[in-house]
């Protein structure tokens, strides 16, 4: 794999945003509850029959918390959710909603429900056999909503929800990789829909989605936008197209969807009484820690970590018989597709104390204070 495809491939999966934790005058300092795909799934696809899992070596060898073990998390250690969270004082990892220890009052600290390969269309991630759709995400809150009355009774419940939780929302670029753009499996969609109304329909379902989540009386919440994309290497080998072919196409509909995303935002901002909708620009936000990655420490953002010897033509990209690079800390990218953990804390910092040019209309540290 050529060193500037790793480059595109990786910043397509790069719509980051994160699970942030709130205090709160409950037992714990706050919760915060996870949708999206791999870039914040902490182990829901452990428990999936699917071909996008991550449990297993050298995934997670700088997890602290389980001793280098994989969980299930995409990168080497924390994913930015992790981060945010110990950066303001989490005590606890929100844990995933199919881990049979989910359970009790442990759901008060928040809830992982993301999982790698997901996506905001139902019929996104297909490659992978299985994976949990943001519709089947918001299915799972539900249950836990319920669980939270049991646990607080309705009213401390709602109070909990409302006030002492952040739901942050990951996730979009799986639609156009592994729906949209994915050669074969997407070319009937592609001759009967327009980019255009595929972006509509990616619009029409992220409304409907935040506003369920809004009648389950979420009011604070965290949502990244699509970072620059391109096409995976065996997706050009199929096509057989160039990559500035591929990358054009990629990053046309990626800044079509930000563009969309940003203005729902804005209505929804305007049209929800009491909810606060945050904009992350994770599109301009990973472009400056490749642009500028000697200025964070890195020796690289062109190379990943964790590259050859995945299994499944690239599908699971780091594996076992991978190799893996001496100084895990010095690269931006962890595989071909996720952050390092060295990454992630670059990226967090940014979200939690940042400026609006990458989080608006405030950041993380102002929104669990509103």
């Amino acid at each position: 794999m050529d060193t500037t495809t790793i480059v595109v491939f990786i910043l397509s999966s790069v719509a980051v945003i994160f699970a942030v934790f709130v205090r709160g005058d409950h037992e714990s300092l706050g919760a915060s509850y996870i949708f999206g795909d791999s870039l914040v799934d902490a182990g829901n696809n452990n428990y999936l029959s699917t071909l996008s899992k991550a449990n297993i070596r050298p995934n997670g060898i700088d997890f602290t918390a389980s001793g280098g073990q994989p969980t299930g998390r995409y990168t080497n250690g924390r994913t930015i959710g992790d981060i945010v969270g110990e950066e303001l004082g989490q005590p606890n990892y929100a844990q995933p909603f199919l881990a049979p220890n989910t359970t009790g009052r442990v759901i008060l600290n928040g809830v992982n429900y993301a999982s790698g390969g997901g996506g905001i269309m139902n019929g996104t991630g297909r490659i992978f056999v299985n994976r949990l759709s943001m519709d089947i995400q918001i299915d799972y809150f539900n249950i836990t909503r319920k669980q939270i009355d049991d646990l607080l009774g309705k009213a401390k419940a709602r109070e909990h929800i409302m006030k002492a939780s952040i739901f942050s929302i990951t996730i979009g670029a799986n639609d156009f990789l592994n729906n949209y753009l994915l050669p074969v499996i997407s070319t009937g969609v592609r001759i009967s829909e327009s980019p255009e109304g595929f972006v509509d329909d990616m619009i029409n379902n992220l409304r409907s989605q935040l506003t369920r989540l809004y009648s389950l009386d979420a009011r604070k919440f965290v949502i990244g936008n699509v970072g620059p994309i391109g096409c995976i290497p065996y997706q050009k080998t199929i096509n057989k197209l160039t990559q500035n072919e591929c990358v054009g196409l990629a990053n046309e509909l990626a800044q079509r969807y930000n563009g969309r995303m940003r203005d729902l935002l804005t209505e929804l901002n305007e049209n929800l009484h009491g909810a606060t909708f945050l904009l992350g620009n994770v599109y301009d936000l990973v472009l400056e820690l490749i642009t500028n990655y000697a200025k964070y420490g890195f020796k690289t953002a062109s190379v990943a970590c964790c590259g050859n010897g995945g299994q499944f033509q690239g599908i699971i990209p780091c594996g076992p018989t991978s190799t893996i690079c001496d100084d895990r800390s010095k690269h931006v990218f962890w595989d071909p597709y996720h952050p390092s953990e060295a990454a992630n804390v670059v990226i967090a910092k940014y979200l939690i104390d940042g400026d609006t040019k990458y989080i608006s209309p405030m950041n993380i540290r102002q929104l669990r204070d509103l």
